[in-house]
Order: structure tokens, then C-alpha cells, then sequence
């Protein structure tokens, strides 16, 4: 399962008609409610603004809307274009601004389609993984050493604070989380351990 890493957009032009799609990076429902009003107060001229997102570690809340086009021409093909990506944590807008000619139903399925196709194929997508939030100090003598361990388990967002001891806090890969605690705490000689804080899946 992927996530994406980024905003991006696509635009095509289909008999006149302007296809603005665009791709959002989302954890909750409650993102994507407050998303999809931003993009429908920021487009007000445009005709619809239809979206799809999919939600969850198992992508398993899905959300959908036409936004007045044709029942089933425009959110439905966008959301089975996402599902067909193998992704979650995603919203996906497609804004038209009609052009003057109508497509007909099959037409506006193929350019919502498209759209959704176009703006995924250019964007850039991570491997969804479980993280572990960890906390620990440790001695000056101790601080290169432990440095160089967690480089070595790709530790990320790593804050140091340098104090009587120098207290370290980041994000690991939750399988990572036994090697550290031994490395830890065979270093410190029982002295220290490491909290660790479930932070889910990202």
C-alpha cells in the first residue's frame, strides 16, 4: 500500500471543457470535508468540482461525489482509478469549467478518467510503513556512538536537546523498535531506557 508524497496537479482539455485534477496528501474524513470546501470556495467560478478520497491503513474509508454532474460520470470512475493505484491517504479533485459542448455520459466518464489517470501518473508515491515515536537521554561519552546507531536503523526527525545528559527523540520503523531498546540499554549498561510511543502508520 503507497501513500503520496506530495501535492500535484494535471490539466487536460476536452472539447473546450478545462479538467483541473489535482492530488492531496489526507489522514482523516474530517481533512478531506475541510479540503473539498477549500478547493469549492477557491474555485468559485468553476462548473464542478467533483472528488474521491480513500482512507485507512487498509484504505478502507472510502468518500465520493459527483458535485451535480451526471449520477455515476465523475466521482465514481475517479475513486476506481484510486483504487486501481493501490493507495490511501488520498484525495483527488478534478475541477471543470464547461467549455460549451456536452460530452454525453460515456464522454464525461473517460475525461474524469483521464484526469485522475494523468495528475496520479505524475505524482510521487511512498511506501506506507508503521512508525514508532522514540524518547530517550544519554551521556556526552555515549552521544556519538548512539549518533551513529540510529543513521544506521534510518532514523528520522531526530531533536536533540543538550542538557546534563543529551536527550533524543525521533521516529524509527516500529520492527527496528527491540534492536534499539538492546542497543540502548546495553550501552548504558541497564541505566537507560527507551520510551516508545505508537505514532501509526505514515
Amino acid at each position: 500500500m503507497d501513500v503520496l508524497s506530495e501535492y500535484a496537479k494535471a490539466e487536460l482539455v476536452i472539447k473546450k471543457s478545462r479538467f483541473f485534477a489535482e492530488v492531496f496528501p489526507v489522514a482523516t474524513q474530517e481533512q478531506a470535508r475541510s479540503l473539498l470546501k477549500e478547493q469549492k470556495a477557491k474555485y468559485l467560478d468553476a462548473t464542478h468540482v467533483v472528488h474521491a478520497f480513500v482512507i485507512g491503513s487498509k484504505a478502507e474509508v472510502m468518500g465520493m461525489s459527483d458535485d451535480g454532474e451526471p449520477s455515476g460520470t465523475a466521482g465514481r470512475p475517479v475513486l476506481d482509478v484510486l483504487k486501481g493505484k493501490n493507495c490511501t491517504n488520498i484525495m483527488l479533485t478534478v475541477t471543470r469549467w464547461f467549455g460549451g459542448t456536452l460530452l454525453g455520459t460515456g464522454g464525461l466518464v473517460k475525461a474524469y478518467s483521464e484526469s485522475a489517470k494523468t495528475v496520479l501518473n505524475l505524482a510521487f508515491f511512498h511506501e506506507l510503513v508503521e512508525k514508532t515515536v522514540f524518547d530517550f537521554s544519554v551521556s556526552y561519552d555515549q552521544y556519538e556512538l548512539v549518533k551513529r546507531f540510529l543513521m544506521s536503523i534510518d532514523a528520522s526527525e531526530i531533536r536533540e536537546e543538550f542538557d546534563v545528559a543529551v536527550k533524543i527523540q525521533g521516529k524509527i520503523l516500529s520492527c527496528h523498535k527491540q534492536s534499539l531498546q538492546k542497543y540502548i540499554t546495553e550501552l548504558s549498561k541497564g541505566q537507560t531506557s527507551v520510551a516508545f510511543t505508537e505514532c501509526g502508520m505514515c
